[in-house]
């Protein structure tokens, strides 16, 4: 459950959200708007990459703002730029490099490692070098890097604003398979259909918030 209370967050002279109340409880749900319209920023609300100026965010029953560091043990987060999450130089090192830091044995990181590279479809790259990866596999990195953690929430933040229709394709499957609660941040709109529900956020409000047909439907003509 992830639960936003009249939360307004500011940044310098800028008001980039004002007043989001919301409680999302559904498995699936997407946010779209147009840029500078506060969707990043509220994705980062989510784990406490960022603190509301005011207002409350809980997320697992947990208050952003006094439990940040716990709440980031439940909720996974992915990037636009892979490369900004990928540190280890190859495949298995960059996957293996969370678990080791939870202080897990050498087998079982071994063991997690390899089983999250195949289900993902890098199985036969776990000793290549990650940052010689395409574009799409290096997300795929990124995602396996979260999910070998297993984070009970999931927050995507443009997914695959850098893939091409083959790899975008393959991460809307990957969502659909996923049993986790996964939040996505897109301009992808075909990635949305068959989501739960999808807010559109505009000017730092939530302006529509409903099925993804009835929200992208009236995002197209906010936008027109």
């Amino acid at each position: 459950m992830i639960e936003f209370d009249e939360v307004h967050m500011r940044l310098g002279e800028r008001e980039v959200l004002r007043g989001i109340t919301a409680g999302l409880p559904e498995r699936r749900v997407g946010v779209v708007g147009a840029n500078g319209s506060g969707k990043s920023t509220l994705a980062r609300l989510i784990n406490g990459l960022a603190l509301p100026t005011s207002g409350t965010v809980r997320v697992l029953g947990l208050d952003t703002r006094r439990q940040a560091a716990k709440i980031r043990r439940g909720v996974g987060f992915l990037f636009t730029d892979p490369d900004a999450q990928i540190v280890m130089p190859t495949v298995a090192e960059d996957v293996a490099f969370s678990l080791r830091r939870k202080g897990h044995s050498r087998e079982e990181v071994d063991r997690r490692v390899r089983a999250v590279l195949d289900r993902y479809g890098l199985g036969g790259h776990a000793d290549h070098p990650a940052h010689q990866l395409s574009g799409g596999q290096k997300q795929l990195l990124a995602l396996c890097s979260v999910m070998v953690l297993e984070p009970q929430i999931l927050v995507m933040d443009e997914p695959t604003t850098l893939l091409d229709l083959r790899h975008s394709r393959q991460v809307a499957e990957l969502l659909r398979q996923m049993p986790q609660q996964v939040l996505v941040v897109s301009h992808d709109l075909p990635l949305l259909a068959g989501f739960d529900r999808v807010l559109v956020l505009d000017q730092g409000r939530i302006v529509a918030d409903g099925s993804p047909e009835e929200a992208i439907g009236y995002y197209r003509k906010l936008m027109a």
